[in-house]
């Protein structure tokens, strides 16, 4: 059993941070599903912005689209084509896990990231209009997400909280969740409506890269999420969420996101092997994927008490880093990228539409 079959066994959901119309088409994704213990992926802007500024595969859907129609209306209908197909690739295990495992995920338009109302009407469309169980819409943990958060799960919209950088933050995420299911169970409705909260771990160090000495490098990330880990442990034992639990609702998983390394000195696995743990999700490129069922190691699980998170996070306080405020910035500079990111994808998509219509126009 190689190393991504491992941490399967131990019960560690492997998703991909990727989807291409090309993987799809040239049998990368089913290949991953079948011999490395992959049950789900990720997207983002910048994944599509890359796979169609760079190859032609979405070309021909491009040339087909309205002339009127926006290029956010074109790129909406190239993304839930790559997503309803990769979520059909993972349906059988998604009925096989009763609807834990087996997602896609979508984003909604970071443009609407201050404007909860609009989120929430845009997260019922996108789900109804891909028409898939499975698929989670993504709306990001900051204050205006989290309104969205517990009106769209209350409205039955399965939700991939995005964006989330502590604890703290993932203690909202989790609240607005459980709200969300406590109003369905006070309306009579089915409280089994699927969530993860994805906490993001190697921007932590690179944030602080130069600002610690060498011991500290690469430790603060993976301190943040095990400590959220015992968070996430804890809160499946709360009164609230037994009482929950025993009306039906299923927990809302925690997802390690942003594990691929950027540190050119550390271990390209140095996340991977670090935050194995059971009832988690674990998102990451394919080359991280590739480097982990490759050459790397399960050898040990995270500890639900945390461990020696609090001694690790107090060292970086003590080196000056205010935790607190860094999270907050984190998740700010978040926003701002995934929207910097929106920006270049439409900006990309009206590109790639203007060049196809000359072509045309020449005969080409």
């Amino acid at each position: 059993m190689n190393a991504t079959g491992q941490l399967h066994a131990i019960g560690q959901s492997l998703w991909l941070d990727n989807i291409t119309r090309g993987m799809l088409d040239d049998g990368t994704l089913a290949r991953y599903i079948d011999t490395l213990s992959v049950t789900g992926l990720t997207s983002n802007p910048t994944i599509f912005d890359h796979a169609i500024r760079n190859g032609t595969a979405y070309d021909d859907a491009i040339g087909r689209a309205e002339g009127d129609a926006s290029d956010e209306a074109v790129f909406v209908g190239l993304a839930l084509d790559d997503l309803t197909r990769a979520a059909d690739l993972f349906r059988p295990i998604h009925d096989a896990t009763r609807g834990v495992d087996g997602f896609v995920s979508l984003e909604v338009s970071p443009l609407l990231a201050d404007d909860a109302q609009g989120t929430i009407r845009e997260a019922a469309r996108l789900h109804a209009r891909a028409a898939r169980a499975n698929l989670f819409v993504k709306i990001p943990g900051t204050k205006a997400g989290l309104a969205a958060i517990d009106e769209s799960i209350f409205a039955g919209v399965p939700i991939n909280v995005t964006l989330l950088f502590s604890r703290e933050q993932y203690d909202a995420a989790a609240g607005a969740y459980m709200r969300g299911i406590e109003r369905r169970i006070a309306a009579g409705r089915d409280p089994r409506v699927a969530s993860v909260a994805s906490i993001f771990v190697s921007r932590w160090d690179v944030a602080v890269a130069d600002k610690v000495s060498p011991p500290l490098r690469n430790r603060l990330g993976i301190a943040v999420a095990t400590d959220t880990y015992r968070a996430y442990r804890e809160l499946l034992a709360s009164p609230r969420w037994l009482a929950l639990s025993h009306s039906g609702a299923t927990p809302q998983r925690l997802l390690f996101a942003s594990t691929g390394t950027k540190d050119p000195a550390a271990s390209d696995t140095l996340y991977v092997e670090a935050l194995a743990a059971p009832d988690t999700i674990d998102t990451m490129p394919d080359k991280t994927l590739v480097a982990f069922a490759d050459h790397g190691r399960v050898q040990r699980v995270l500890p639900t008490d945390g461990g020696d998170a609090a001694t690790t996070i107090g060292a970086f306080a003590g080196a000056g880093i205010d935790i607190a405020a860094l999270a907050t910035a984190l998740q700010a500079e978040g926003a701002r990228a995934f929207t910097a990111s929106w920006r270049d994808l439409l900006a990309c998509v009206a590109e790639k539409r203007r060049a196809l219509a000359r072509g045309v126009a020449d005969g080409h």
